[in-house]
């Protein structure tokens, strides 16, 4: 049986209020596990509580911040004290940004890097080290992105805190391999899913079309949120390292970047 099956498991899912989260919690709450959901707004998460409680599944609501250390610390404190362990950390939480770099405001960069990369290093911080004094495996995931492993122009802000979301993710594998062997790490690297993040872009000078672009890409192309979580579960389930929901995408946007490191080719090399 999966780490993550049965009666006892406990899934704590940040960005839990819509989208990936959202279908993440639920999925978890099918399979057996409690959940605790967190994001930033409790109206979101205390809806989904309740839709899991009136279906008879046992979930809380936290509030969290992730880009603030002490409402993450707080959101553990919430998950042990009322569950007592975390078998499944999903740092899930994330935003968007559009716009070239010399576009985007300061104030929109460190959003977006508080988020993306501060969240998942806040998460780590904050249950990584009760998760390792726990014997018992358990498992924490990583939503990074294939933007984490490609460069995409007029998008360099998501990319930069994208990468920095997936190199993360493999120093922690290599040093809870090292310190706390029982706890899993993955990387789930979503690439086309009809979710809420271009719906909250905040637009910058001259990224009005682009950001009408990627809203109907995600609309007409896009995997459905509970699609990507049957995939987030059945590579949990592997105890895979890299989760991917589009493996043709991954192949094709690695290879090209595998390329131009091997070869110390120019960002524009066909």
């Amino acid at each position: 049986m999966s780490i993550v099956q049965g009666s006892g498991g406990v899934a704590v899912v940040t960005g839990a209020g819509s989208g990936i989260g959202a279908a993440i919690a639920r999925r978890a709450a099918a399979r057996g596990m409690q959940v605790v959901l967190a994001d930033i707004s409790a109206g979101r998460i205390d809806a989904i509580a309740r839709e899991l409680a009136h279906s008879g599944h046992e979930a809380v609501a936290v509030p969290t911040d992730v880009t603030d250390p002490e409402s993450v610390d707080a959101l553990a404190d919430a998950a042990y004290e009322r569950f007592g362990h975390v078998t499944l950390l999903a740092n899930n939480a994330g935003l968007e940004s559009l716009g070239n770099l010399w576009e985007i405001p300061p104030g929109e960069w460190r959003r977006l890097v508080s988020v993306n990369v501060d969240g998942i290093f806040h998460g780590i911080r904050s249950f990584v080290p009760r998760m390792g004094a726990d014997p018992r495996p358990s498992s924490v995931v990583n939503t990074t992105s294939v933007g984490g492993i490609g460069t995409t122009p007029g998008m360099g802000a998501y990319t930069v805190s994208k990468h920095a979301a997936q190199q993360m993710t493999e120093c922690l594998y290599l040093e809870c391999a090292e310190a706390f062997p029982q706890i899993r790490i993955s990387a789930f690297v979503p690439a086309h899913v009809s979710t809420r993040i271009f719906e909250v872009v905040r637009p910058v000078e001259k990224t009005a079309d682009a950001v009408e672009y990627w809203r109907g890409q995600l609309r007409d192309k896009g995997m459905t949120p509970e699609g990507a979580a049957r995939i987030f579960f059945d590579g949990v389930d592997r105890e895979d390292f890299w989760i991917l929901t589009h493996p043709e995408a991954f192949d094709r946007i690695a290879g090209r970047r595998s390329r131009l490191l091997a070869e110390a080719l120019r960002p524009d090399a066909p």
